[in-house]
């Protein structure tokens, strides 16, 4: 195969991990009974006029399976981060005595560990959705570079082989992944 096929190639399944690196950190802003600090990643505090993440204003610590604790640097910045998280899709109300701010995890019923499951199928269905769409454009860039001349019609076949084998790789590890969140979040 020549040089310039397999630079296309490499620029797609980089795009392809992409997708998988996306879902990765999604899903671990899905919180699975046990308190995880990432689920506070989008959070964003006004800080001297320009929002900064929720991680460089306070220290975020998990003192027990199912409290997280976030002690800001700046205690003037306690009232911003609590309203910042009550807006927040998190769904709990936080605990502030002044000096820190302490989330406490409910037990998942098993209504809503239904609920998560089925978003965790749909962010990954989302996953494999742009795993498809980056085949696609793989594929049309080959057959353009087959009609202009670029490379033989063996050449363009070997290469979408190749194509579709990364396909079904990347599909493969999406499933593996949303087999794993599932897994971990209908655990009691």
């Amino acid at each position: 195969m020549n040089e310039v096929i397999e630079e296309k190639l490499m620029v797609f399944e980089e795009k392809m991990e992409k997708s998988l690196e996306s879902l990765q950190k999604e899903y671990l802003t899905i919180r699975a009974g046990r308190a995880n600090p990432h689920v506070l990643d989008k959070i964003r505090v006004e800080y001297y006029g320009s929002p900064t993440p929720l991680q460089q204003v306070a220290s975020i610590s998990t003192p027990e399976a199912r409290i997280i604790q976030i002690q800001p640097w700046d205690k003037s910045l306690i009232r911003a981060i609590e309203k910042e998280i009550n807006k927040s899709d998190i769904g709990i109300n936080p605990n502030n005595d002044g000096s820190v701010i302490r989330l406490i995890f409910p037990e998942l019923t098993e209504d809503r560990r239904k609920e998560l499951t089925k978003d965790v199928k749909k962010k990954g269905e989302q996953a494999k959705v742009a795993v498809r769409n980056i085949r696609r454009d793989a594929m049309d860039a080959l057959k353009k570079a087959g009609k202009a001349g670029d490379i033989s019609e063996d050449e363009q076949k070997i290469a979408e082989e190749d194509v579709q084998k990364n396909t079904d790789a990347y599909i493969a590890k999406i499933d593996k992944e949303i087999e794993v969140k599932t897994k971990e979040i209908m655990t009691v």
